[in-house]
């Protein structure tokens, strides 16, 4: 039986009509939580699953959608309730049919994701911590960009490969990075930007009728760099996408160096994560911002 009778009724208590689950199927992709469609009487939910004590990682996530649909820039699942009981924890979401995206998809959420970094907010951060992956994301809010990026990304993920012996050299060299980090933005202030905070390519889709769509955020308010940089990361979006971006909301030259900074932030989480190869690639990056700073 599991968690399923409580997720029905989180489900009923949220939308205010009767919901039994008539079929429930699996769903593939993920590495972090089960994920499942549940289907009654015409109607489906997108379900995660995880362990009762990642409760609050639903909360986040859940409250970074409602932060990201309040934005009204791009299409996000709205997000229908999440809770726990003894045996797991869970995140109910509009079920939306996705494909993946087509030239015109991706022109039309490289304009809208344009359209969301012109939301911004007083500071940098958010008013709550979230994750990114299965990691820990402080947002403890600053006035002071680069501090934010030194302490709260950087700064913490060198943290915890330190603690996981990762390997001296590469923190040293982290170090010395962090050290030169106001190097990297000379003449450049960015705005606290609403920032999905993990959009790769597997974060985003398109709708039946070519409505983008962007989905397990880890927002915070950012320079919305941050965002570009990661789209880059792992295989990258196509070029209508950028060009649409770039058509919309013009990027700094000094992007095509500080990209390297905030994936190098993406990096030491799949280090941390994952371990294997990533720490090379980590070491490689920190080395090369090294020679440009």
């Amino acid at each position: 039986m599991g968690p399923w009778p409580d997720i029905e009724r989180s489900i009923r208590a949220a939308s205010g009509t009767p919901f039994a689950i008539e079929s429930r199927s699996g769903v593939g992709g993920g590495c972090i939580n089960e994920c499942y469609v549940v289907r009654a009487a015409r109607r489906a939910y997108f379900v995660k699953l995880n362990a009762a004590s990642r409760a609050d990682m639903f909360a986040a996530e859940a409250a970074g959608l409602a932060e990201l649909a309040r934005a009204n820039a791009v299409r996000v699942p709205h997000p229908v309730c999440h809770g726990a009981n003894p045996a797991a924890s869970w995140l109910v979401l509009e079920h939306l049919e996705l494909a993946a995206g087509d030239d015109r998809s991706h022109g039309a959420l490289g304009r809208n994701l344009a359209r969301l970094h012109r939301v911004t907010g007083s500071r940098y951060g958010w008013h709550r911590d979230n994750t990114i992956g299965a990691t820990p994301q402080v947002n403890a809010a600053s006035e002071d960009w680069i501090g934010f990026w030194r302490e709260r990304r950087l700064g913490f993920q060198l943290q915890l490969a330190a603690a996981r012996g990762r390997g001296g050299r590469l923190i040293a060299a982290g170090e010395r990075l962090l050290d030169a980090l106001p190097a990297f933005f000379r003449g450049y202030a960015p705005p606290p930007s609403l920032l999905h905070g993990d959009l790769w390519s597997g974060n985003a889709g398109q709708t039946a009728g070519g409505e983008p769509v962007i989905y397990d955020p880890a927002v915070y308010y950012g320079d919305r760099e941050a965002d570009l940089a990661m789209t880059e990361l792992f295989g990258g979006f196509p070029r209508a996408f950028y060009e649409a971006y770039a058509a919309e909301y013009p990027l700094d030259p000094g992007y095509a160096t500080r990209r390297h900074l905030y994936n190098l932030y993406h990096v030491l989480n799949h280090l941390n994560l994952f371990g294997g190869g990533y720490g090379a690639q980590a070491q490689r990056l920190i080395e090369q911002l090294l020679a440009e700073a």
